[in-house]
């Protein structure tokens, strides 16, 4: 039998701040693809991270895009990463602090790191034509 999705008021301001980060067509995509199984990991995502954490006063988005992006490549984890690269750029960090935080990384969490980022915002770059 299916789960019910709910869609609670922080799932609702969560959303809306997932599409406007991430894009509407990933997060769509992300939902869509999800089932019963997997349900339950969007919704904590939507409400604990989107609304939870990116929705608090204390940090504008472009902070936590910088934030995340030193995160997420110390965690070596490419797929987030670019999804964030993507996110950053929404939030208006430009390409050139993009290379800066990259050697940042690279200076914190080592060269292989570092070259990853490059490697990883270069492949976003070319899918936003940004090249």
């Amino acid at each position: 039998m299916p789960q019910t999705r709910t869609r609670s008021e922080r799932f609702e301001r969560g959303l809306k701040t997932r599409r406007e980060v991430l894009g509407s067509e990933y997060v769509d995509k992300s939902l869509a693809q999800a089932d019963d199984f997997s349900w339950a990991m969007q919704e904590l995502t939507t409400e604990w991270c989107w609304d939870g954490t990116w929705n608090r006063p204390g940090l504008d988005r472009r902070s936590r895009s910088i934030l995340n992006l030193g995160m997420i490549a110390a965690l070596g984890k490419a797929n987030e990463f670019k999804i964030h690269v993507r996110g950053a750029l929404n939030n208006g960090v430009t390409k050139d602090e993009l290379k800066e935080i990259f050697i940042q990384i690279g200076t914190y969490c080592g060269v292989p790191a570092a070259l990853e980022s490059f490697r990883l915002a270069k492949e976003v770059f070319k899918e936003m034509n940004l090249d």
